[in-house]
Formats: structure tokens, C-alpha cells, sequence
């Protein structure tokens, strides 16, 4: 029966930190005496991340590294990195050593002794971070919740999936994908493992989030897993409707009591309300439009432009 354990952890400008995240994830597997293998994704890095990928290769017996041809994003690279896995389960994990791999043991002890389908790495803390980061963190898990109905506070993408589970995952048809998401969606049985993330490396992972970039993962998310932004669009014009009706009903009193005093302003201030809602409303609806957009040209999630791995005999040696 198979057992392998498989490590897929997703990579880009993390050539600081891959040495070490090897060696650590061969140490602690090595306790566990299970059959593993590590996956590590480029996903278009412009460091030096493949040639240390190169070099860890050739030490690491049980290394395997695919190279995509630019950079897909973080969720194109899980997907590749699942599709390739061979183990009963997988471990998705991050490079930047913030997910320890020193609790990879106990995940997979949990997995093997319930027979659970999900195995969680929960934050016990957040990482130290700027204020802007934390409200934005907290405001964005607040709205998912809202909209989503999906508790994701302190959760990560460090998680073990079995194979059932991994063959669900793959055979979703969307190619806009949240994985930390979809993963509560399907709800399969879990369990939750709490750890505290680490801090190295932390300043010198190349792959370190901007504002932007985290403005824009939220929206991506928010927008694939909910359509409560455009439901809003429907409150925001009955807004606008009823104050429009009591405008009206206020200028015709006034022209009507003879107290209407000439100006534009409230015409310009309910001109101006109005066309920000509209514009508001086209920006959302034209969100969905480009996520349907996307959709149905069936482009696929990730090229890959090499792969460095062994064959069988090689890799028994």
C-alpha cells in the first residue's frame, strides 16, 4: 500500500532560504521512517533560485523540482506541484521556512491515526508585521467569514490533503483558484495543528507580499468565492433610489412653498452620489465579467519549462 509522503511547496526568489528548508524538511521526515518525496516549484523566479534547486537536486536523493516558464502565481504553482505528487498525501508548505517543517511529523502521525482527509497548520500567533498589514489581515478574514461563511482566521496554506482528497482538489474545473479557501470548502473530516511561525528569513525572502500584491490576492479571493460584491451593487442603486425619491418629494415642497432658492449644488451633490454608485457598480460587474472572461479561453493554470527528477532505479540507488 502506498505511503509516500509527498512535500510540494511552491517557490519564487527563495534561493536564500532552500538549502536550509531541505535539509530541515529531510531531517524531521527522516524520524517519521516513511517513504517521501520533496516537490519544490519555480514559479518563474528571477534570483538564483534554480541553480540552487540545481545543486540541492544533487544531494537530496529524494528531490524533485519542476521549473514553470514565468511567474504563474502561488495557487498555479500548488496545482502543478499536486498533479506531480505521487504520495498517498500531500503537504503543501511555503518556502520561506515560516511553516516549520519540525511539526511535518506530527501532521502526518494525525493523518495516519484518524484517517482524516485534512490535516490544518493553524497560526497560534501572527508573525511580526506592520499595523497596515494586520488590519488589512484581519479585515479581509472578517469579510471572507461575512461573505463566504468560511472561518480562515490564522489559517495558512501549510496543510496535508490525502489522495482522495488531492483527486478532488485537481478535478475542480475553475482555473482562478484560492487554496486556502477551497480546501475549507470542501469539508472533509480534519484535524488542526497550532504552531508558531518563525521569522527567518522572513526580511530576505524575495517572495515577500507587497500591499498591492495582498490587496489584489484579497480581491481575487473575495471575487472567486462570493458574489456578494455584486448583490451589493443591487442595494447600492435601491440606495440611491430612495434618496432620490426623497429629493424629489423635498424640491417639489420647496418649489411648491415658494422657499426654492436658485443654485445647483444639491442637483450637482445627487449627480455626483449617484454617478460614484454607478461607477462603483460597473467596476464590480466588470470584475466578474473579466473572471468569466479568464474562465472560458481554458488557458492552462501553469507552463513548465523544465523538470529535475530521477528515475526509478536512479532514485533507489
Amino acid at each position: 500500500m502506498n505511503k509516500k509522503i509527498s512535500i510540494v511547496i511552491p517557490a519564487y526568489n527563495e534561493a536564500d532560504t532552500l538549502r536550509k528548508l531541505v535539509e530541515e524538511i529531510c531531517l524531521n521526515l527522516a524520524k517519521t521512517g516513511k517513504d517521501f518525496e520533496i516537490i519544490i516549484i519555480d514559479d518563474g523566479s528571477t534570483d538564483d533560485t534554480w541553480n540552487i534547486l540545481k545543486s540541492c537536486f544533487d544531494r537530496c536523493g529524494q528531490l524533485r523540482c519542476i521549473r514553470l516558464t514565468r511567474n504563474f502565481g502561488k495557487e498555479s504553482a500548488i496545482v502543478a506541484g499536486l498533479k506531480n505528487s505521487l504520495g498517498a498525501a500531500a503537504v503543501v508548505m511555503d518556502a520561506d521556512l515560516q511553516h516549520p517543517p519540525e511539526i511535518l511529523p506530527e501532521m502526518i502521525d494525525i493523518w495516519e491515526r484518524t484517517g482524516v482527509h485534512l490535516v490544518e497548520a493553524v497560526k497560534e500567533s501572527r508573525q511580526k508585521e506592520s499595523y497596515v498589514r494586520t488590519v488589512g489581515s484581519h479585515a479581509f478574514y472578517n469579510l471572507f467569514l461575512k461573505a463566504a461563511g468560511l472561518d480562515l482566521r490564522n489559517s495558512s496554506d501549510f496543510r496535508l490533503l490525502d489522495r482522495k482528497f488531492i483527486d478532488q482538489y485537481l478535478n475542480l474545473p475553475e482555473n482562478i483558484r484560492f487554496f486556502r479557501g477551497l480546501t475549507k470548502w470542501f469539508a472533509y473530516s480534519s484535524c488542526v495543528v497550532y504552531y508558531s511561525p518563525s521569522d527567518r528569513f522572513a526580511e530576505k525572502s524575495g517572495s515577500r507580499w507587497t500591499i498591492k500584491q495582498l490587496f489584489s490576492f484579497a480581491r481575487n479571493s473575495l471575487i472567486s468565492f462570493t458574489s456578494l460584491p455584486l448583490r451589493l451593487v443591487t442595494w447600492f442603486g435601491l440606495a440611491t433610489f430612495l434618496i432620490s425619491i426623497i429629493l424629489g418629494f423635498q424640491t417639489m415642497w420647496m418649489k411648491m412653498s415658494g422657499l426654492a432658492v436658485e443654485g445647483f449644488t444639491t442637483v450637482i451633490l445627487v449627480i455626483l452620489g449617484i454617478g460614484s454608485v454607478i461607477m462603483l457598480s460597473l467596476g464590480l460587474i466588470g470584475e466578474y465579467i473579466a473572471r468569466i472572461y479568464e474562465e472560458i479561453k481554458h488557458r492552462p493554470m501553469y507552463v513548465i519549462q523544465e523538470y529535475l527528477e530521477r528515475r526509478d532505479d536512479e532514485a533507489s540507488l
